[in-house]
């Protein structure tokens, strides 16, 4: 990707998260990268098509997560690395990308609705990602479980579903409430007094 589409890319996702899909114009995104249309047009055939590769870009590139590198050795593990990873990524979107007014944090999720609504197979493909989510925490929770980290009655999938579920509800709330920072903290707290549950 080259500088320039990289920094189109930049500018439109902050536009995009200051209002809706359907409120930033052509001439909005044209005035925040700098460029004429023409050279706007050099790299993007349409809003749509920019639209299209912010979501690619700082959804699916940058924040769904690559659970390969976490170690399945254990489950205290695995999601205190898992933690660490979502941190490092909310403190690259902070420093490079969202906006300093924390009010427009929410819409981080709002145009993810957007993009579902708008192009087709999109829902799929984020279904997707969200099932391979389920599968590799259920998959370390067994894992846990034969190795007798585990005695809770519940079953592997509740567990699972539990630390996810956890997550996506704080990470909202905190965005509601523009308090990203927290999100890690808050998450390891919870986290650990769980795991302190369910443990053997």
């Amino acid at each position: 990707m080259s500088h320039t589409k990289e920094f189109i890319l930049k500018a439109a996702f902050g536009l995009f998260l200051q209002k809706s899909y359907k409120e930033v114009t052509m001439k909005e995104i044209v005035e925040k990268t700098g460029l004429s249309k023409g050279a706007f047009y050099h790299y993007f055939t349409s809003k749509e098509q920019l639209f299209y590769e912010v979501i690619d870009a700082f959804y699916f590139k940058a924040l769904v997560v690559d659970f390969k590198k976490f170690s399945k050795d254990s489950l205290i593990d695995f999601y205190r690395q898992y933690a660490n990873d979502i941190q490092v990524g909310f403190r690259y979107l902070k420093e490079n990308l969202l906006p300093s007014d924390t009010s427009v944090h929410i819409n981080f999720i709002t145009i993810l609705f957007d993009a579902i609504n708008l192009f087709p197979g999109f829902r799929d493909k984020f279904m997707k990602a969200l099932k391979e989510e389920a599968d590799v925490w259920t998959e370390v929770v067994k894992i846990a479980r034969s190795r007798g980290e585990l005695s809770s009655p519940m079953t592997d999938e509740q567990i699972a579903r539990m630390f996810i579920y956890s997550n996506d509800g704080v990470s909202l709330r905190l965005l509601l409430e523009g308090k990203m920072d927290l999100i890690h903290s808050e998450m390891i707290t919870l986290w650990d007094n769980f795991y302190e549950e369910v443990k053997n």
